[in-house]
């Protein structure tokens, strides 16, 4: 089993930055993808960014340019740096982890951009 807890989430001003941190416990295997998941209210949970153990990424076009994703192997933590943050950037913000084929979801934290 693997444990997953966020935090950094919060309120913001639209333009302002923030960033989200993800630490994962329990079996941890070398062989992995961890990555950002949201769900805005009354749509479904969508891609944010994802990032292999050999720092390969992936991002969802309407994040591409503002968000960067990062992690620490050491410390099994996965970042996304969140830039030039805009209304529709607002949703719970869930952290995820697939290993061995299976996936593993944090409990979500909530940022909301507004002014």
């Amino acid at each position: 089993q693997v444990q997953l807890v966020e935090s950094g989430g919060g309120l913001v001003q639209p333009g302002g930055s923030l960033r989200l941190s993800c630490a994962a416990s329990g079996t941890i295997y070398s062989i992995n993808v961890m990555g950002w998941h949201r769900q805005a209210p009354g749509k479904q949970r969508e891609l944010v960014a994802s990032l292999t153990n050999g720092f390969s990424t992936n991002y969802a076009d309407s994040v591409k340019g503002r968000f960067i994703i990062s992690r620490d192997n050491a410390k099994n933590t996965v970042y996304l740096q969140m830039n030039s943050l805009k209304p529709e950037d607002t949703a719970v913000y869930y952290c995820n982890r697939v290993q061995s084929g299976v996936s593993y979801w944090g409990k979500g934290t909530l940022v909301t951009v507004s002014s």
